[in-house]
């Protein structure tokens, strides 16, 4: 089947115009292209990841403030929406992208394992999303949205830490669009399916073959690309999704579906 490199939308290229976002998770796959579709349509935008190479994203996208931190430090959530409102006047968008995986049978899953996963999929996007709410409470309103995964409805072997933290994930969300809504806040969490992406390199030796593996097992007959997830990631912030709140939004090809 042919794939998509960027698909069409029809969103207004200045729809985000005024309004200032931060995006964790920014130097690579999904959060770059979300930065790419964000930048496009107007947004301010700081972008965070603990990689240096997110620095070049200034040189990408001119006007964009990079910014080196780790998600799971408070120091870093903190430093990341005072960027933000100090540099563009306010926070209106959150787009918690930032994310580790791991792959193995519970019976091999150390204590240290789940904590890193859960460090940085559920600690992490916990406080950059406390510290984004205080300012868009300030602010009187905002939209915040996280890249979860199809693993926090169906269970996959190997996936006990990853799965857990994805479902801590979309639990938060939840609370937050609960929270959120007498604010003006609302809070979704797109649950992707696989991804061609190098997260999976550090992980498997054979993260290209298993990626394919799973172009059979949903009805697309493939695996989304980056900005097919940045697309949704984007809907889900924009004006276009504004009586969409607390939801679990699937994007993985129909595998959920099955």
């Amino acid at each position: 089947m042919t794939t998509p490199t960027h698909p069409t939308h029809p969103a207004d290229s200045w729809e985000f115009t005024g309004r200032t976002a931060l995006v964790t998770g920014a130097a690579r796959g999904v959060g770059k292209e979300t930065v790419r579709l964000l930048h496009s349509r107007g947004a301010r935008i700081v972008a965070v990841d603990q990689r240096h190479e997110v620095r070049e994203l200034a040189e990408d996208f001119p006007g964009v403030h990079p910014l080196v931190g780790d998600i799971t430090e408070e120091a870093t959530a903190h430093r990341a929406v005072r960027a933000a409102v100090d540099a563009f006047g306010g926070l209106d968008i959150l787009v918690n992208n930032a994310g580790r995986t791991l792959n193995k049978p519970i019976t091999e899953t150390t204590a240290e394992d789940w904590d890193a996963v859960m460090a940085v999929n559920a600690r992490g996007s916990f406080l950059v999303s406390r510290e984004a709410f205080r300012a868009m409470r300030e602010g009187g309103g905002g939209a915040i949205v996280s890249t979860g995964s199809y693993t926090c409805t169906v269970a996959l072997p190997q996936g006990a830490a990853y799965s857990a933290s994805k479902g801590a994930l979309a639990q938060l969300t939840k609370v937050l669009a609960v929270e959120g809504g007498p604010l003006g806040i609302r809070a979704n969490i797109v649950a992707a399916g696989v991804i061609e992406t190098d997260f999976l390199d550090t992980f498997r030796p054979d993260s290209r073959a298993y990626l394919a593996s799973f172009a059979d097992a949903q009805p697309l007959g493939r695996v989304a690309q980056p900005e097919e997830i940045a697309e949704v990631l984007c809907f889900l912030i924009s004006p276009r999704s504004s009586f969409i709140t607390g939801a679990v939004v699937a994007a993985d090809g129909g595998f959920t579906a099955i």
